[in-house]
């Protein structure tokens, strides 16, 4: 089972590589972020003949998450229930795995509401996922806006002071993984940076200066039968690409 989560920055701008991108590696399931659509705009249909089912939680040109599965998709729920939320979550299960699209607010800057309003945000998915079902395999996967070691940040000295490596942000991401799940890519790749994020600006791509911010988290029992995970820098390449890289996870199930 391969599945992968991918921050693709607009759908609308960047549909055709997506479903290129899609042809190309076959996922089982595809974890989406930031697809900045409502419902009515979302490519259904263009995903349907690829063989895949979709689900979205769109919010025009803002956020918007969504699952693509070709082996079954059912019981999906969009956001956390709250009256005044955006579309920052999407989970359904996809061949008896319950997997989770999530795209974590941004936090701008320490000082700002924003931040607080990202910690409370991680805060609750670290309920819904504790109150999960121990016997169901899990993976929670997409764009969480936090590197969680200096490892994960190509010089921390640059963002001292900033969001994206703070401890309360990181302390954030632990309580998730004190829940019963493992970073797959760190666990796979201890000592290896694994950038999956680089600026548009100042070649950062070229230069190597990236973040590790797009995770997949799974259950310990699919640690165990984790075969690979990877970033596919390729799809960083090209013209007019998403500035995050597709992280992916393959499974032997």
């Amino acid at each position: 089972m391969i599945v992968a989560t991918w921050n693709v920055n607009s759908l609308t701008a960047r549909g055709a590589r997506v479903q290129t991108w899609i042809e190309e590696h076959q996922p089982d399931v595809l974890l989406i972020q930031e697809t900045k659509q409502n419902d009515a705009k979302f490519p259904f249909a263009d995903f349907a003949s690829l063989g895949y089912e979709s689900a979205h939680y769109g919010q025009g040109q803002w956020n918007g998450v969504a699952i693509i599965s070709k082996v079954g998709l059912s019981d999906v729920r969009r956001g956390f229930g709250d009256d005044d939320e955006e579309a920052r979550v999407i989970a359904a299960t996809c061949a008896g795995v319950r997997v989770y699209s999530c795209y974590v607010p941004n936090g701008r800057s320490l000082d700002n509401p924003h931040y607080v309003y990202k910690l409370e945000w991680l805060a609750k998915l670290r309920d819904v996922l504790a109150e999960r079902d121990p016997e169901v395999h899990v993976i929670v996967g997409g764009d969480f806006n936090v590197a969680p070691t200096d490892l994960d940040c190509y010089d921390p000295s640059v963002f001292e002071g900033a969001t994206h490596v703070s401890e309360p942000e990181r302390a954030a991401l632990r309580a998730i993984e004190a829940t019963g799940l493992v970073d797959l890519t760190r666990a796979m790749h201890p000592d290896e940076p694994c950038y999956s994020w680089w600026d548009y600006r100042n070649g950062s791509f070229r230069r190597a200066w990236g973040l590790r911010i797009d995770l997949l988290f799974v259950d310990e029992d699919l640690r165990e039968k984790a075969l690979a995970s990877y970033v596919d820098r390729e799809a960083r390449k090209g013209e007019k690409p998403s500035d995050h890289a597709p992280v992916v996870g393959e499974f032997a199930l």
